[in-house]
């Protein structure tokens, strides 16, 4: 029997100099405390090793001193390789003093860089990132005056510009799992998450290094079902048993069975959000919200959309995601982020970020920081603070609709909300919509090139992004333009006749945002553009029932297109569109009936492969164009292109 069983010194003593160490842990979720404590005592205590590459995806740390924060000493880390630096202040101080060499790179990247190491390709060819900081063409997600290496670079794939990140060889690997036997096979049965510690393995394996895996508890050879190993012991070179203190669910503190998935606990017990300027955001932002949609939340401010969900009764309608992989349930908030109470499903962080990528999230709602006139964003890094990218880049560029929330202004802002009216009584001391942003997490000029919906929701006003830049949309009621939003920002938007916000939203009651959700009417959901010549229907988590809802559509398709005199061409998004077998055959014949008489065209798009197959099969047999586009854009083209 091969026995990997070792404490944590033995361990740390196979760490070499000018070693690759990767360090699984997600923020304050799953951090192998025990190998990191132990390393930092070797450098103290004996000076070895030096100069270490620390490749790290979710910033391992709590914000302060602990998880990967013990590492940051000068001398035993020359380079540092993350996605995140948020939780890990400390690291980030040595980065901005240029005391070492620093990348920040999107953590979809980092991940999709395990597996690409892994199978042993020279990196990770990606378009996230593009017109962002990482690009090269800006500062190639470089940090610090120290840090002169070329990390990515711009590629062109089949006629499309894209990055290419360079992938290094991991010689060292620090994970974490809850049980282990002796040969070192893995179970993650109390860990929040199972992150990437498969694909980190892999890689650092194929690469020649050597895993260390810190567990909870051992137990007996042959006794771990083998559907439960996430990591098999031919992956795994050293096991260390954890002192409890140093194994924690995360560095919080405690252990939450329902993040584990061992429980499920009632959700009506979770507290309604205070009524405030923040719950005034996040019910404007879950007004985007849509039947069956698939969503992810950004930390901070937009945690607050899943509680306005779960007040208003509409979670049961939305599966919420979280990038470390958790799917359903509602994420978890603060130091905590990235676990999930209740989760239906946690899958490895780079499957998660595959299913991202390439455009799985119907929305996203995250932070609001820093904006310009174009609608860029900064959230990664302000003068001394370096907070990173995390999982932005991949998430705003790849998700249909993008929601940026945030107070209009930081620092000191006080607002009343009385009699459904909002006031200003102090202003903020730093403004958020500026000339120039420090850098650029999100392109705003990229984002509206692909055609993409995005939003910027803050107390007293919404702004759109447009091909000309940020438009002011809708207005709080008791905001003066001029005095409120105009005078408070660096530039001006463009406005035109902007509409009065949700009178709802301002008002302590429950907004009733289910009866809303569930009932967009027909008529708004069917819009004739007079310039381009096209009809949009808007059939997006619409589900038709019965022949008397085929009656109902047809209908408002008459009252748009009969009083114009000639036919149109039409895109249709049937994004999370649900019809019942039994009137199948009366919708295809529906739609046949209208595009005789109405449209000279019909571009149809879901994202939905079964949809795809089932609609384009009940029109083929109608004699109608069977083909449904997989997106908004190809739609559109080939309406412009008929």
């Amino acid at each position: 029997m091969r026995k990997k069983v070792v404490s944590a010194a033995q361990a740390i003593a196979l760490v070499r100099e000018g070693d690759t160490l990767c360090c699984s842990g997600f923020g304050a979720n799953g951090v192998p405390v025990e190998l990191i404590l132990a390393l930092e005592k070797r450098f103290l205590d004996t000076g070895a090793p030096l100069n270490l590459t620390l490749l790290f995806g979710g910033g391992p740390g709590d914000a302060a001193q602990g998880g990967l924060n013990r590492l940051a000493h000068v001398g035993l880390v020359k380079r540092a390789v993350g996605g995140h630096y948020g939780m890990l202040p400390q690291l980030g101080k040595l980065a901005l003093q240029s005391q070492i060499e620093a990348y920040n790179l999107p953590l979809g990247v980092i991940s999709h860089l395990y597996r690409d190491i892994a199978c042993g390709l020279p990196g990770t060819v990606s378009k996230v990132g593009l017109g962002t900081f990482v690009d090269p063409r800006q500062e190639g997600g470089k940090i610090g005056s120290k840090t002169t290496e070329d990390l990515v670079s711009v590629v062109t794939l089949g006629g499309q510009e894209l990055l290419f990140y360079k992938a290094m060889p991991i010689s060292v690997a620090f994970i974490r799992a809850t049980s282990a036997d002796a040969e070192g096979n893995l179970t993650l049965e109390r860990e929040v998450l199972t992150q990437d510690v498969l694909a980190i393995a892999t890689a650092t394996k194929n690469s020649g290094g050597v895993v260390i895996a810190q567990v909870e508890r051992l137990v007996e050879r042959g006794s771990l079902h083998p559907r439960q190993v996430k990591v098999p012991g031919i992956l795994v070179d050293c096991v260390v048993l954890a002192a409890p203190e140093n194994h924690l669910q995360n560095l919080g503190g405690g252990y939450n069975p329902a993040y584990s998935a061992e429980v499920r606990v009632p959700l009506d017990a979770l507290e309604p959000m205070p009524f405030d300027e923040r719950k005034v955001i996040a019910r404007r932002a879950a007004f985007e919200l849509k039947p069956n949609a698939v969503v992810n939340l950004g930390i901070g401010m937009p945690e607050g959309v899943a509680a306005v969900a779960n007040e208003e009764k509409i979670l049961k309608y939305l599966t919420l995601t979280a990038e470390p992989g958790v799917i359903g349930g509602v994420p978890a908030s603060g130091i905590y982020f990235g676990a999930a109470t209740n989760p239906e499903a946690v899958i490895d962080m780079n499957q998660q970020f595959d299913f991202y990528d390439g455009g799985g999230l119907d929305l996203a709602c995250l932070g609001l920081a820093e904006c310009d006139p174009h609608g860029s964003i900064n959230v990664s890094r302000f003068g001394p603070k370096l907070a990173g990218a995390g999982g932005f880049i991949n998430i705003t560029q790849n998700s249909r609709t993008v929601v940026f929330v945030g107070t209009f202004t930081a620092g000191g802002l006080k607002v009343a909300l009385q009699d459904g009216q909002v006031r200003i009584v102090q202003e903020g001391r730093a403004r958020k919509f500026v000339q120039h942003i420090e850098q650029v997490t999100f392109s705003g000029p990229y984002a509206a090139k692909e055609g993409k919906n995005v939003l910027y929701v803050t107390e007293r006003c919404v702004f759109k992004l447009t091909q000309q830049g940020l438009a002011l949309v809708e207005v709080a009621p008791g905001i003066d333009i001029e005095r409120d939003i105009l005078a408070q920002m660096d530039f001006k938007p463009l406005i035109d006749q902007p509409r009065l916000m949700d009178a709802r939203i301002f008002l302590p009651e429950v907004m009733r945002l289910n009866d809303t959700l569930l009932s967009i009417s027909l008529v708004d959901r069917m819009q004739f553009d007079a310039k381009q010549g096209t009809a949009y229907y808007n059939f997006q988590g619409l589900h038709v029932h019965s022949p008397q809802d085929v009656q109902d559509i047809a209908q408002a398709a008459r009252a748009l297109c009969a009083p114009l005199g000639k036919k149109i061409a039409v895109v249709v998004n049937y994004d999370n569109f649900q019809i019942d077998e039994a009137v199948v055959d009366d919708y295809a014949a529906m739609v046949k009936a209208l595009s005789d008489a109405y449209y000279t065209d019909v571009a149809r798009y879901t994202t939905s492969a079964f949809m795809r197959l089932k609609l384009g099969a009940a029109l083929e047999q109608r004699g109608l164009a069977a083909h449904i586009f997989e997106t908004p854009q190809e739609a559109r083209a080939a309406t412009r292109n008929a």
